[in-house]
């Protein structure tokens, strides 16, 4: 089996050359079907992600697979981009340095962030979505089926994912889960709406969190987000009027702050009257926002906890220092499960050679003992005799193709036996 992977990625190309060369969703189905329409002998699979655009291609033989410069002039002609730009932009991978890549990208070590959990899933919709459009086959399943065996393990045997390293992940599950056992009894208020208050809205949600308020200076935004938190959770959050604030602070057990606010939203003057009532034992508070919505002195007064962005950010640091710590394992799991599916493919590529070359055979003697016995002469013949002919052909047959099945078998190296392998196609002309 042969294989090839074209891409960039963020590690060494520019956003803007990424942009240029990023497939839409309708763009991928274009794609696959006018990879399979110009060449019909090659699968593919098309991994388009944020931070990477990578064509997985590949063929039984190396006679079918199309041509690195074939698949280059496609991308450059599809995107309407200039073929030096592609040259230039995207890295070429050959067989095992392609399994190799796909495992790393798979497993997460080849993410912008180390251990980043979308990674495996999307590597799987990909496959899936060329297999839906019939632009895979033997290849890509062994493949991407293998590859997810490795992911798998990559995620089992070592702890690449196992500590957060994103800022709202870390408030939740490491800072306000070491405060409070327990989130389905608290009472929550999150303030603003944008991108960092709805991912931490999802981190409180997963961790069981059901009294929640949202805060914003827009109502209607926060009514939207609450509106859609709501239907994915199947009970209901709040949203109250910026007004509300004071009167949310005492009765909040927690409060997450995501604002884009120049100046702090609260300050320590403003919050000491509100603790006055409260009713609540504390008050831990996770100011997400930059420039900061609650003023620092605010940590002094008593019965309050403030965590400001650049305390979650030393968590944050200390966790993604420990995923690198778990590359050796990740990249030694790797180097196993390459070495497997080339010892199959290698096999695999011997087993078809050894079978196409027998097949032939058989189909030779058949066809050359049918001439022979429908020869009027040949008529009385007993069948002590007919045996004895059956058998003498198929000894001449068995040592003709000793010598070069045994080669095949016994090829010390992959390189060598993938020559015999190829020599003996060409010499037998098997296809």
């Amino acid at each position: 089996m042969k294989l090839r992977m074209i891409g960039c990625s963020h590690h060494d190309t520019p956003l803007e050359i990424r942009e240029q060369v990023a497939f839409s969703s309708e763009q991928i189905t274009q794609a696959l079907w006018s990879l399979k329409e110009q060449f019909p002998d090659t699968e593919a699979v098309l991994l388009n992600t944020c931070n990477r655009v990578e064509l997985y291609w590949g063929a039984s033989h190396e006679d079918k697979i199309a041509t690195q410069e074939a698949i280059e002039r496609f991308l450059s002609e599809f995107h309407r981009v200039g073929l030096r730009t592609i040259q230039e932009h995207f890295k070429v991978r050959h067989d095992g340095q392609a399994v190799e890549h796909l495992f790393t990208v798979v497993s997460s070590i080849d993410s912008l962030v180390v251990g980043e959990s979308q990674i495996p899933a999307q590597v799987r919709s990909a496959y899936d979505r060329s297999k839906l459009e019939g632009a895979a086959g033997a290849v890509m399943h062994s493949l991407f089926q293998h590859a997810n065996q490795v992911s798998k393990r990559v995620t089992t045997e070592t702890e690449i994912h196992r500590r957060r390293i994103s800022v709202p992940s870390v408030a939740v599950s490491e800072v306000a889960s070491e405060f409070y056992e327990r989130f389905d009894d608290k009472n929550i208020v999150v303030i603003g709406s944008g991108q960092m208050g709805v991912e931490t809205l999802q981190y409180l949600l997963d961790a069981g969190a059901r009294n929640i308020v949202i805060v914003n200076r827009s109502l209607d935004k926060a009514q939207s987000v609450a509106d859609q938190m709501s239907a994915a959770a199947q009970f209901e959050l709040r949203a109250e009027p910026w007004d509300a604030l004071d009167r949310l602070l005492a009765w909040a057990d927690l409060v997450v702050s995501t604002t884009g606010a120049a100046e702090p939203i609260v300050t320590e003057s403003r919050l000491k009257p509100i603790l006055a009532k409260r009713t609540r034992p504390n008050l831990l508070i996770l100011d997400l926002a930059v420039p900061r919505d609650f003023e620092p002195a605010i940590a002094r007064l008593p019965s309050v906890y403030l965590y400001s962005v650049d305390d979650l950010q030393s968590v944050c640091q200390r966790n993604e220092a420990f995923r690198k710590q778990q590359l050796p394992k990740a990249r030694k799991i790797i180097d196993e499960e390459v070495q497997k599916i080339l010892a199959d493919w290698n096999l695999r590529q011997s087993g078809d050679t050894i079978r196409a070359l027998r097949d032939q055979a058989d189909l030779i003697r058949d066809s050359e003992l049918l001439r022979l016995f429908s020869k009027q002469s040949m008529q009385e013949l007993n069948a002590e005799a007919h045996q004895e002919i059956l058998q003498a052909v198929d000894r001449v047959i068995n040592k003709l193709l000793h010598g070069p099945l045994q080669s095949l078998r016994e090829a010390p190296h992959e390189d060598h036996r993938e020559s015999l392998a190829t020599a003996i196609r060409r010499l037998f002309k098997l296809g």
